[in-house]
């Protein structure tokens, strides 16, 4: 305001000077310019040239040469604040002659206040779309308690009152004068001028209703025209009669299918919808009409609350499918623990009524931890994006449904968010709904937030934020459908917030009133939104009462019919609630076709083919760093010399799936040249910006694609984005790379409440790898131990059973739910990832993966170890000197991971290898008990010993020693040598690092070490 009243000051200062030193009124006209004044018969600084000026002045702001030289030079001189100049050009002084014509030159007083009153009208009509506290003036909150954003402060720059007026320098007597409109508004629809009054009046109807808006921070001019076309235009918020009636009849379905439950199961968990049953035919309306503009697949998000309500009226699961779940007889007829009710997801192809189109709906299930599913749900829909080849999302679509205290309060939601425009990670657009019941669980608003409104943190990727009371479901309706039309015009995120209430506690058995008092007097008052819209519409004759009562009774007598026929469902199948079905991958039962893993290895040939691309650079005239050309050169003579390190075995895994078919998504933060630089999958030329290079994507004409990304820098939302991804399709790897093992801790939600458990509460397989750095090098506490002490406990193989079946290697896999291994070589590296896709079904692999391995020059692995017919080892067994003399072994060694080549060392130092052997366990879990057992027996009189480089109350140990005690059956001692407990996982400091490594290996090769001691 003061920078327009600025510029409005200096005008008027030039504009007197010029009218002084003119006589004659001339036509202005501009060849040329977008700008045309509209001729002598109007003023210069009317009402339509003072608009003409300033969009000139605006115009002139981005690009002086837009307008007229003659424009240029005044507005110069206007800025600058120069003393009037008598030469001038004579086409400037035309521009003034229009107010000596008019009259106006005796009176350069009305000149000033006619610019001001102009320049202030658009200031306030700015005002209005800037500001979106109008709800202060109108209601956004159903209840009218309460204020839906946590500033009470009422903008001064509101008319709220006639005496607003003069916070503009206007007046009651200016309510009647005739304004131009300026360019940034559509509030006059057809017409170009209004008054004051009919100005004002038009703002508080868009602004001040039940629909507040933010979206003036959005950097975009085209899309904030966009945004106030669509909501300031007089009249378009008006519904055909038909339109009302079936929105009506959603609202029915969504009040009494919550108030079936609440009659059947009154005092049963559920999480009802009621206070803001408008959700249902909300998201009805986004589906329709993302349908209408060629949406064919919804991924669907969202939290408990209104869940069964969802499934029923939106996804259209079966009711008795939902009714029976009440049932405490149920039994449970799939493998696994099952999840609750209101936590499944499910999968349906219909017909979307509206638009008789197909549309596939996937509602993903989903944990209590709130807005855990976030992520999780993009990843989904960015792999069926990618299968389908739907670059601008313009096919596949996501809806994430929150509530407003997680949506604040969650930082996965933050992550999230900066996933959306990132090129590997955006969904092209993502539709947020907001249940905002104004209190999260007994916690206010006030006590759960520091920024004003819930939804704030939308505002970081400029996402519109429309903000609608729930109890006007017209208004939800239109705000719904003006969300699909902005996800699929700009495709970019849009977040609706439905200003509602919660009817009853955090659940039905919660007692609201011992915290919200208030606020529950008032919901116990307030009048339910179905009998709100339903007497609106009778009273104008839109639906009869008989009809209204018709339609509660046909939607009654549907459920009670369902829930006659729940009672026959004696068994609960939780596949029938699956969200990610793989058709074709199983069998019809939706068990894998075959028990069995083929060989791993690949031919010579491949393997070559492979290695000699993985050490080229497949463009023409790109320049690569000179370090890196050391490093091909190094992979080239590998090459040549049959062997493999760490990077090109991975190399090699990754690429013969490519040309299987077999897409390859590799995903983490630094992954594209590793955080040890042993990786560079993606080639920087030194000389051209941003020009790079993907070697993998060159292996053959007919290949699947490679897609290697650098991610934020971000593990829980990301790592949660490659699950959702591997959820879509098994005929895929996707890999998460953890900058540092234990870094993976920050995502502990995604590994605990999804990847671990995921198959037994959703009978949801997974395929995804986790590529876990690990080592302890005496980098520090954080950067040593990726932890796989916690995902050995949540291991679901039984320690104390040893189990006996065929197939056994496949069928351990098969019963466990994840797989861990620690591999000591590259080639077994190679093979378990290509196992990872040869099974029959999909497992979580957790790769604890090396650090200094990576160049280590023991550390390779011979061709041979990974051609055709070669195959994963769980288990390496001593193939040295004590291996050909087991009875004269006196200590067997079991270890895993990169401590096996200190312990190498250090035995050929000690001269102890015909007497001690040394094994490895690649496989962690599940236990490979029939290896192990052999191992065992092979050596009847040596001592047991564990050995890690962990200390004692982390890594492996707890782990496997009550395992190696059931291969015994609890006769001999499994001895642990290794660093002692310790609270932080590594020490920071050096030499402690180094004495401690000593002191262990000493053990472990003091052959007396455990004489006389008793286990």
């Amino acid at each position: 305001m003061s920078h327009l009243k600025l510029f409005v000051t200096t005008l008027k200062w030039h504009g007197i000077k010029l009218l002084e030193k003119q006589d004659i009124a001339r036509r202005v006209f501009l060849h040329g310019q977008r700008y045309v004044s509209s001729g002598t018969s109007e003023p210069f600084l009317s009402a339509s040239n003072s608009n003409y000026v300033e969009e000139m002045y605006y115009a002139w702001l981005e690009n002086p040469k837009s307008v007229h030289k003659s424009w240029d030079v005044f507005f110069q001189n206007a800025n600058s604040g120069q003393a009037y100049d008598p030469h001038l050009p004579d086409q400037l002084e035309r521009k003034a002659s229009f107010l000596q014509s008019h009259g106006l030159a005796q009176t350069p007083g009305k000149a000033e206040k006619l610019v001001e009153d102009h320049l202030a009208v658009q200031s306030l009509i700015r005002a209005y779309q800037v500001s979106i506290r109008g709800h202060h003036v109108a209601q956004l909150d159903p209840l009218g308690i309460l204020d839906a954003d946590l500033d009470s402060f009422v903008p001064s720059d509101l008319i709220t009152t006639i005496d607003k007026l003069g916070f503009y320098g206007l007046h009651e007597s200016d309510l009647d004068k005739v304004f131009q409109l300026p360019t940034t508004t559509f509030i006059g629809g057809s017409e170009n001028s209004l008054s004051l009054r009919e100005i004002i009046k038009r703002l508080e109807n868009t602004y001040c209703q039940h629909i507040g808006l933010e979206f003036m921070f959005i950097n975009d001019v085209e899309q904030c025209q966009w945004i106030r076309q669509k909501f300031e235009t007089p009249g378009v918020m008006k519904f055909t009669n038909e339109e009302k009636r079936t929105l009506l009849a959603r609202l029915v379905r969504s009040m009494r299918f919550e108030d079936f439950l609440a009659r059947k199961w009154s005092s049963e968990k559920r999480f009802g919808l009621e206070g803001c049953e408008v959700m249902i035919p909300a998201l009805k309306t986004i589906i329709d009409k993302s349908s209408e503009m060629g949406i064919e697949y919804v991924i669907m998000g969202m939290p408990h609350r209104g869940r069964l309500n969802v499934l029923a009226n939106v996804i259209r699961k079966e009711l008795e499918q939902i009714f029976c779940q009440f049932d405490p007889k149920l039994e449970a007829a799939d493998e696994g623990s099952g999840d609750v009710k209101y936590h499944l997801g499910m999968y349906h192809e219909r017909i979307n009524r509206a638009t008789n189109k197909k549309i596939t709906l996937s509602l993903m299930a989903n944990p209590s931890h709130l807005e855990a599913v976030d992520p999780v749900v993009q990843g989904k829909t960015k792999a069926e994006q990618f299968y389908r080849g739907d670059t601008a999302g313009k096919k596949v679509m996501s809806i994430l449904l929150h509530g407003d205290a997680a949506f604040a309060g969650q930082g996965v939601v933050y992550e999230t968010f900066h996933l959306s425009d990132l090129p590997s990670y955006t969904t092209n657009g993502t539709i947020h709904v907001v249940v905002n019941n104004q209190i999260g669980f007994t916690t206010d608003p006030r006590m759960a937030r520091s920024s004003p409104y819930p939804t704030d943190v939308a505002r970081v990727v400029n996402a519109p934020i429309f903000h609608v009371n729930a109890d006007d479901p017209e208004a939800v309706m239109y705000v719904c459908s003006v969300a699909a039309e902005w996800r699929n015009t700009f495709n970019k995120d849009v977040v609706v917030d439905l200003v509602c209430y919660r009817r009853r506690g955090h659940n039905e058995m919660d007692e609201p009133m011992f915290t919200q008092p208030l606020m529950y007097k008032q919901i116990h008052k307030q009048v339910p939104v179905l009998k709100k819209y339903a007497d609106k519409l009778i009273a104008d004759g839109t639906v009869t009462l008989q009809e209204f009562e018709e339609e509660i009774a046909k939607y009654d007598r549907i459920c009670e019919e369902a829930y006659t026929r729940s009672k026959d469902n004696k068994i609960l199948h939780i596949k029938h609630w699956l969200d990610s079905p793989w058709p074709g991958f199983f069998n019809v039962d939706g068990e894998p076709k075959s028990m069995s893993c083929p060989p791993t290895g690949i031919s010579e040939d491949l393997l070559t083919h492979i290695g000699n691309v993985a050490s080229s650079v497949p463009v023409k005239d790109f320049k690569i760093h000179a370090g890196l050309s050391r490093i091909l050169r190094a992979r080239l003579e590998m090459t040549k010399n049959r062997v493999v390190d760490w990077a090109l075995a991975e190399y090699m895994a990754f690429g013969s799936f490519l040309k299987e078919g077999i897409h390859v998504r590799l995903s983490g933060q630094d992954v594209e040249r590793g955080t040890f630089s042993h990786r560079h999958h993606v080639l920087h030329d030194q000389e051209v910006d941003k020009r790079t290079c993907v070697p993998m994507n060159h292996l053959w004409e007919q290949q699947a694609p490679y897609t290697v990304c650098n991610s934020s820098l971000s593990e829980y939302g990301v790592l949660g984005f490659e699950l959702g991804f591997a959820m879509a399709s098994p005929n895929a790897l996707v890999c998460w790379e953890a900058q540092f093992g234990d870094f993976h801790n920050t995502a502990q939600c995604i590994i605990d409440q999804f990847i671990s458990s995921g198959q037994a509460k959703w009978v949801r397989h997974n395929g995804i790898v986790l590529l876990l750095p690990h080592g302890m090098e005496g980098m520090g506490p954080e950067h040593s131990s990726a932890r796989p002490e916690r995902f050995l406990q949540m291991s679901n193989d039984d320690s104390d059973a040893y189990p006996f079946s065929e197939q056994f290697e496949v069928s351990q896999l098969y019963e466990c739910n994840w797989i861990v291994v620690n591999c000591s070589t590259p080639a077994n590296y190679f093979h378990v990832l290509r196992r990872q896709i040869l099974l029959p079904f999909r497992k979580p692999l957790i790769i604890l993966t090396p650090k200094s391995l990576l160049r280590h020059p023991e550390a390779k692995s011979s061709f041979d170890e990974m051609v055709s017919g070669t195959t994963f080892q769980r288990v390496i067994p001593e193939n040295g000197l004590a291996a050909h003399a087991p009875h004269e072994v006196k200590r067997v060694i079991f270890c895993t991971g990169k401590v096996y080549y200190d312990l190498v060392k250090e035995r050929k130092n000690q001269d102890l290898e015909k007497q001690v052997a040394i094994t490895r366990l690649e496989q962690i879990s599940p236990f490979p008990f029939d290896l192990l057992k052999e191992e065992l027996e092979k050596y009847p009189g040596a001592d047991l010993v564990w050995c890690q480089e962990e200390h004692k109350n982390s890594g492996y140990y707890d782990y496997v020693k009550p395992r190696f005690r059931t291969i015994v059956n609890h006769t001999r001692p499994i001895w642990y040598v290794g660093r002692e407990p310790a609270a932080a996982a590594a020490t920071g400091n050096k030499n402690t690092h180094l004495v401690s490594l000593r002191r262990f290996l000493d053990t472990a090769f003091n052959l007396e070490a455990f004489e006389g001691k008793t286990f």
